[in-house]
């Protein structure tokens, strides 16, 4: 990919060089924690950009401050060092413009996500996770449920208020989405107010964003979600390898169905890192000092009984200081990871000890006999390989390349 419009973004290769093979295996050392740079080229910042004077953002890739009109597809699951090792599998997406930015944190999809169409950071939005310890409850922020049963929680935890940063500030720009996403609790907190355009299947969505930008709209939104499914059942491997070639498909196909004064501008919520077996297991010495346990496994928020936040720091630290970061959340805040304004929502949401693993460890929870298959005919839990959520270079680190129209 061309990088001569990003002179103000994270270096192509990463902070302290390549640190994935094509397999995604770590393969040297490289900086961690990988900090978004929320006053910079971040994912934050990119509706921003796009809404603002598109001069004042350098790292925008040319295309993308030039055209009349631009159509931002967020690709889900489409880390920079992943992309970079398929690029004989994506040579659209290879020869268009731009380079890499930092997403947020957590490297979540509902985090990230709402950041990108807000233009807020995580602290000022509120959805700081894939659980969310809330009301005294823990909700699952992608699917909207609370508890083990998976109730709906759309009544008791309305959305909208919720998450009240404006999606696009307030303007109404037409989002093309998947279809069964359309009424969810987390498109309601995230996307309040937006103009839906759904679609079913992937070839939709070329004619979608075409008709939007014949109709006039100046930005145009969508999103498309398959090399975060498939990492996450398949790995790093030939499935994966097909998806990228399937999204470098889609965005010629796009490309082809945008007139030359518009642009496309590809972006991603998130990177990923092999996982598989490597599972961490949380000690029960770790759950007895903790009431909740919520965040994700590459992100495990710990929420203390009170006043044991300090013995809670040093057992946490004793078991898991060896995989990575155990950090309090006053740490978290001081040195601005889900940014400078935090507000006190979504301080109220944090637990008082992260665990975010630099190794490709993922830490849960022990299985309960009640939560464990059971009985015959019984399909097995589905097991997440490739992960996401911690601060590595794998995570943080995501494409924003742009190219003009050639319909």
């Amino acid at each position: 990919m061309s990088t001569d419009s990003s002179e103000n973004a994270v270096s192509a290769s990463g902070p302290s060089g390549p640190t994935s093979d094509p397999s995604g295996s770590p393969a040297s050392p490289a900086k961690f924690p990988v900090l978004p740079d929320y006053r910079g080229a971040c994912l934050s910042n990119v509706v921003p950009a796009l809404l603002g004077p598109r001069d004042a953002s350098p790292w925008l890739p040319p295309p993308a401050r030039e055209a009349e009109a631009v159509v931002l597809l967020a690709v889900d699951g489409m880390g920079w060092e992943q992309l970079q090792p398929r690029a004989r599998l994506t040579p659209v997406l290879s020869s268009m413009q731009g380079g890499v930015i930092t997403t947020v944190a957590p490297t979540t999809t509902t985090t990230a996500l709402t950041s990108l169409v807000t233009g807020a950071t995580p602290g000022e939005h509120g959805l700081i996770g894939y659980q969310i310890h809330t009301q005294g409850q823990l909700l699952n922020a992608l699917r909207w449920t609370v508890g083990k049963k998976r109730a709906d929680a759309r009544k008791s935890i309305v959305p909208e208020q919720f998450q009240t940063q404006p999606a696009f500030f307030g303007r109404r720009v037409p989002v093309v989405g998947r279809s069964e996403f359309h009424e969810s609790g987390f498109t309601r907190a995230h996307m309040d107010g937006v103009d839906h355009h759904s679609y079913k299947l992937t070839s939709s969505i070329p004619v979608e964003v075409r008709m939007q930008v014949d109709a006039g709209a100046p930005l145009v939104y969508a999103y498309y979600d398959g090399p975060d499914r498939v990492a996450h059942e398949y790995g790093f491997g030939p499935h994966l390898d097909a998806e990228y070639g399937a999204v470098d498909h889609l965005v010629a196909q796009i490309l082809a169905a945008l007139p030359p004064e518009a642009a496309l501008l590809v972006v991603s919520d998130h990177g990923l890192v092999m996982v598989g077996d490597a599972k961490v297991e949380l000690a029960r010495p770790v759950l007895a000092l903790s009431s909740v346990v919520s965040g994700e496994a590459r992100f495990r928020w710990l929420h203390a009984r009170s006043g044991r936040a300090g013995e809670l720091l040093d057992t946490a630290t004793e078991h898991y200081g060896r995989y990575g970061l155990v950090v309090t959340r006053q740490q978290v805040l001081d040195e601005g990871w889900f940014g400078s304004r935090v507000s006190p929502e979504a301080r109220s949401r944090m637990g008082d000890v992260a665990l975010v693993p630099r190794d490709p460890v993922a830490f849960t929870e022990p299985e309960t006999p009640s939560r464990k298959p059971s009985g015959p005919g019984t399909k097995p839990r589905f097991q997440l390989l490739a992960r996401h959520g911690s601060l590595t270079p794998a995570e943080v680190l995501v494409p924003c390349l742009a190219a003009y129209g050639t319909g």
